[in-house]
């Protein structure tokens, strides 16, 4: 047998909290490898094959959506961008991302948190002349550095990845984690954006906000984006500061 050819031993998370009686526990499952198979790939294989019970989420196969993101080996990520081929000794436990409601097995449901989280911050573009849009009005022109760096922070897919990676999530249940100061920082960065700084401090500047972390940095180490986390905590930190 080569070493495309090895059997692969899979170790998942299953519990239906919808059905009567059923109780968390540890399945395992074979999987033979094929050339650039991934974590997706193979829950596909188990679920076709042997289990169609078996939950979990996906829409894109892209790592665009964030609907796939588990534990895998201990470490949240996204099943549709991590191969098999990473793990040599063939061993893959996978477990649902912690700090989110149970659907069953792996799916979680980011998108509650997710909803609360952008009503929390307001996410959406305060202009004191909404009321008075004139959609024949030419879009407003932006610095191209400032919209490069806004791109950067709309590149988050929502994931959840960074929350379930937050020790500071953990110990607090209300702390707004790295997903919503990347929401916020892409805001506050926004020219069109005519929020103060006073504004912006009254949704993130106590404990459950951007001063409780505690830059551990569990949301940069396993953000499978590489977005900044660390460089926009900082430029929050410092937009609050100095607020009276």
């Amino acid at each position: 047998m080569s070493d495309q050819e090895r059997i692969l031993k899979f170790q998942i998370f299953r519990y239906n909290p919808q059905k009567k009686g059923d109780k968390p526990r540890m399945v395992t499952y074979e999987v033979t490898e094929a050339p650039g198979m991934t974590i997706f790939i193979a829950l596909n294989d188990i679920r076709e094959h042997q289990d169609p019970s078996l939950q979990f989420d996906f829409v894109c196969r892209a790592g665009i959506c964030g609907s796939c993101a588990m534990v895998v080996n201990g470490q949240p990520t996204l099943a549709c961008r991590t191969l098999t081929s990473k793990y040599e000794n063939g061993e893959i436990k996978l477990l649902p991302l912690p700090g989110f409601e149970l659907i069953g097995d792996l799916s979680v449901n980011t998108g509650k948190f997710m909803r609360a989280m952008s009503e929390r911050v307001e996410s959406w573009i305060h202009d004191q002349n909404a009321d008075k849009v004139n959609f024949e009005k030419l879009e407003e022109r932006m610095d191209p550095d400032v919209a490069d760096q806004i791109y950067e922070l709309e590149r988050c897919v929502e994931c959840g990845c960074c929350v379930s990676a937050c020790a500071t999530k953990r110990m607090r249940p209300d702390f707004l984690s790295a997903v919503g100061f990347m929401r916020l920082a892409r805001f506050a960065l926004d020219p069109r954006d005519k929020r103060t700084d006073q504004e912006f401090y009254e949704i993130m500047g106590d404990d459950d906000g951007v001063f409780g972390c505690m830059t551990l940095l569990g949301c940069e180490d396993y953000c499978p984006k590489d977005l900044p986390h660390q460089t926009q905590i900082a430029y929050l930190r410092r937009k609050m500061v100095f607020v009276k």
